[in-house]
């Protein structure tokens, strides 16, 4: 419809012929919407199919819409403009999933869990703090998509085959009517580019392995090693043999799906790494790769996200393990250091520490002020190895205390609404 407007401005079609043309092609669109429109094999492809279709419709007026285009930047405008707006939901929808974490770390900053490193018990944080790492994890993702949306927005109509056309076409009007912010600059390279098919399929790749990771975390919590989350009934299944359990399965379907995605990614690469300019056939498997990574991208993203929104977090088993793993030895080393203790060995008289509570069958934490000063005699009154202590004492940019993960939560809350 748009060159079909185009070529009438141009001179090319005359007013009549744009009016038979465009009541054809909305009689074409029904057909195909409703189902009724029938695909012959004998007519090539679908390119040829909708032409002697519309040629049936309206007479010779049909054949003339061909004019200076082809079905290589034909399909190329078709495949670029499917991808573009496909970029736009999958961000829309990461932006859903940036908001749930908001929302979890208001309601928890003054939950405590073990910060990990090696999956070994590490430092105290909040659990706002961790999820607030994934809100900053898929708002990167957010951004590759619609940065990949602006570079790609350029039109391609009328390259034609690959050359371009010797006839007295606009391809800047085009360009507005299809919402493009520019032609593309050279004919040859935009028939054969398949860079906006690629970077969606990067795109969602990098965003199903962030949300393999979180799935991944939610199937270890949800164990009864850890028992710091209970997944809803709605979002896990039972055994067919053990009453007892209740199985992450969601988490663990994205988290499988994830390497289909990878696999989308590394078949089209792989498609396009021998060919040579302009058009070839090959190209045709860009489809299957970015509908199905799409596809599984959007059902993965809204169910994590109800996943995420219906599990209960268990704050109490959260906190009984920051007593496993003396993870508040770093606060007594940073104290020491403080007082004017070298940091080696500062080092060394917290492992003494850590070893008296071992003797004692404690944490860390718990041992007595008396217990911790006949370790050292520089600790003072003033130590506090509480794990809230902790978890506050951390204020420095960006860290896990309340009044930085407010700020956190802040940053978050203005990017979702300035980005409406």
């Amino acid at each position: 419809l748009a060159h079909a407007s185009m070529l009438t401005k141009q001179g090319i079609l005359n007013a009549e012929e744009l009016i038979q043309i465009t009541d054809g092609l909305n009689q074409v669109r029904e057909e195909i919407e409703s189902g009724e429109f029938e695909w012959k094999i004998q007519d090539e492809d679908l390119h040829m199919g909708i032409e002697k279709r519309l040629t049936s419709i309206i007479g010779d007026a049909g054949k003339k819409l061909h004019t200076a285009r082809s079905r290589n930047d034909q399909v190329a405008v078709d495949f670029r403009m499917y991808v573009l707006k496909h970029n736009r939901i999958i961000a829309s929808k990461i932006k859903e999933l940036i908001s749930v974490f908001v929302d979890l770390a208001k309601e928890h900053k003054e939950t405590i869990l073990p910060g990990m490193t090696h999956l070994q018990h590490a430092q105290p944080i909040s659990f706002a703090f961790h999820m607030l790492a994934y809100a900053s994890m898929f708002k990167r993702d957010y951004e590759r998509f619609i940065e990949s949306y602006k570079r790609n927005n350029k039109n391609p109509l009328g390259c034609a085959a690959l050359a371009g056309t010797p006839h007295n076409i606009d391809r800047f009007e085009t360009t507005k009517a299809l919402g493009f912010d520019e032609p593309t600059i050279n004919c040859l390279d935009t028939v054969s580019d398949r860079d906006f098919a690629l970077e969606i399929l990067f795109n969602i790749s990098m965003l199903m392995m962030h949300a393999s990771r979180i799935s991944e975390e939610l199937i270890i919590w949800s164990t009864s090693e850890f028992g710091f989350i209970t997944l809803s009934d709605e979002y896990s299944t039972g055994s067919s043999i053990m009453p007892q359990k209740k199985n992450p399965d969601v988490p663990e379907l994205i988290r499988g799906k994830t390497g289909r995605a990878y696999g989308n990614l590394i078949a089209l690469l792989t498609v396009m790494k021998g060919l040579p300019l302009a058009y070839n056939k090959d190209t045709q498997e860009d489809k299957e790769p970015v509908f199905d990574s799409v596809k599984n991208a959007l059902i993965s993203i809204e169910i994590l996200k109800e996943t995420l929104k219906t599990m209960t977090v268990n704050k109490e088993n959260m906190y009984k393990a920051c007593k496993k793993g003396h993870l508040t030895a770093t606060d007594l080393a940073d104290y020491l250091v403080n007082k004017g203790v070298p940091f080696r060995e500062a080092h060394h008289i917290t492992g003494r520490a850590v070893a008296l509570a071992e003797s004692k069958g404690m944490d860390l934490s718990d041992l007595s002020l008396e217990e911790l000063k006949s370790i050292d005699k520089r600790i003072g009154d003033d130590l506090d190895l509480s794990l809230e202590n902790s978890m506050k004492s951390r204020k420095s940019y960006g860290a896990t205390a309340p009044e930085r993960v407010k700020e956190q939560i802040e940053y978050f809350e203005k990017f979702l609404k300035e980005s409406e």
